[in-house]
């Protein structure tokens, strides 16, 4: 089962080499590590890992909260491969189609993203919809520029498409609320695949 892990701990020499051996104590095989952060002196990094067995998050939250400066933020099921490159996957899609290119989009987003499911709403309509989402979704307050978002159970990412008077939704139930640094790149994405798109 591939995991992601994102934790906090303290930036300084040593620090990342102890939640490591921490992951091997427990079995974890760390595919990738990306740092999200590095400010007053603390990191915030995700990892990816290979998890063999059945250890649950709770446990996993336990165990590495014991290293001391350690905190956990966030334990989820994903399914993106390390080194696989599936930004760019997409942007081929979408130069090659660029026609398709809001609703490939939409299907790839869940798998960048590491969330469950992704829509396009467009006049509080569903344009266009991942596989795992809901037929219709209520839209709170739209905002004007990419925001993360805790709503009930869900972490959600909005992400504005002004020309296409379009929004993308993207959802996870597990895990944290998206980082701004997972934020920023998903806007990026979505800001080029608007420009592929519109030279139809």
């Amino acid at each position: 089962m591939l995991l992601r892990l994102r934790v906090s701990l303290p930036d300084r020499p040593g620090g990342l080499g102890q939640v490591a051996k921490a992951l091997g104590a427990l079995g974890a095989d760390i595919l990738q590590v990306t740092v999200l952060e590095r400010e007053t002196g603390r990191a915030v990094d995700d990892f990816t890992v290979s998890w063999p067995g059945s250890i649950g998050a709770a446990e996993v939250s336990e165990r590495l909260s014991a290293v001391p400066g350690v905190r956990v933020e966030g334990v989820w099921a994903t399914r993106e491969v390390p080194g696989s490159a599936p930004d760019y996957d997409l942007l081929m899609h979408v130069a090659a189609e660029p026609a398709r290119g809001f609703a490939t989009l939409v299907d790839a987003l869940p798998g960048l993203c590491g969330a469950e499911w992704s829509l396009a709403l467009a006049g509080g309509a569903v344009r266009h919809a991942s596989l795992a989402a809901p037929d219709a979704f209520d839209l709170p307050e739209p905002p004007p520029r990419p925001a993360a978002v805790d709503l009930a159970e869900l972490r959600l990412m909005l992400l504005p498409v002004a020309a296409e008077g379009m929004h993308v939704v993207v959802a996870r139930a597990g895990g944290p609320v998206f980082h701004r640094a997972e934020v920023e790149r998903a806007a990026r994405i979505v800001d080029v695949v608007a420009k592929l798109a519109a030279r139809t």
